[in-house]
């Protein structure tokens, strides 16, 4: 199966200053990867890159088998979707309008969406349950929502990986469930989905692959039982870790 976002050998940083190098990625349809590493590691670095927000400081960035760096803005928009962390705008977007973002992302600086785009932006939310929020302003909506609607924009969008930073950082327990359920959906349609997060748990229950760096480097990569072990955990996060399973067979970790 062909990847659809590879990194070879990268090193991403600022101004040609490398803050984390050694990457390997290979992420295949319908896989979920989760990055972990602590605050200041480089994850938000790395994706800014992948996204091609910022050039590598070495190696390169492969986008459905195309080097990223020599790829048009549209190109880049038809294959890669964005998540962000949260939304935050001083415009009361009606949901449908900021859907409609992500549906019309391949369209040119002077273009307007029509129905094709419109009907897309529909499905989007529909598919995700939210179909009743299309009128809604966005500032009226609560985080969770507006997560959702986030997701809905990457889904209208077309594109077949999404890179999510952090998504449910803010959310509470019944939103993160949501937007975890979401993103086990996106896989399932084969999409491939990378994000990061600083929940152990989380990694374990939503990801297939596992990538955690830290100290400018990567300490673990591979399959999640496999790299996410207490001793992989503990050196990674610099304190004492316990990971236990669950009776249902799911990991849970904690300290010790």
């Amino acid at each position: 199966m062909t990847p659809l976002l590879q990194a070879r050998n990268l090193s991403v940083g600022h101004r040609g200053r490398a803050v984390l190098s050694g990457i390997e990625l290979s992420l295949e349809p319908g896989r979920v990867l989760c990055l972990l590493g602590p605050n200041g590691a480089g994850k938000t670095t790395l994706f800014r890159t992948l996204l091609g927000l910022l050039p590598p400081v070495a190696g390169a960035v492969l986008l459905e088998g195309h080097p990223l760096t020599r790829m048009p803005r549209t190109a880049i928009a038809s294959a890669l979707a964005h998540v962000p962390q949260s939304l935050s705008t001083p415009f009361a977007f009606r949901a449908l309008d900021l859907v409609l973002m992500g549906a019309s992302a391949q369209l040119g600086p002077l273009s307007r969406p029509g129905r094709a785009e419109t009907a897309r932006a529909f499905e989007a939310m529909e598919e995700l349950g939210i179909a009743g929020l299309t009128r809604e302003e966005i500032t009226h909506l609560s985080g969770g929502q507006r997560q959702m609607i986030l997701i809905a924009r990457a889904l209208a969008q077309g594109a077949r990986t999404v890179v999510m930073d952090e998504p449910t950082a803010s959310l509470d327990f019944a939103n993160r469930i949501r937007v975890g359920q979401a993103i086990r959906a996106l896989a399932g349609r084969g999409t491939a989905v990378i994000l990061s997060t600083h929940d152990p748990d989380q990694a374990a229950a939503l990801g297939d692959h596992a990538l955690l760096v830290g100290r400018g480097r990567v300490l673990g990569d591979g399959p999640v039982r496999e790299v996410m072990t207490a001793d992989c955990l503990s050196a990674l996060y610099e304190v004492p870790v316990k990971r236990e399973t669950l009776s249902g067979g799911g990991l849970h970790f904690r300290g010790r």
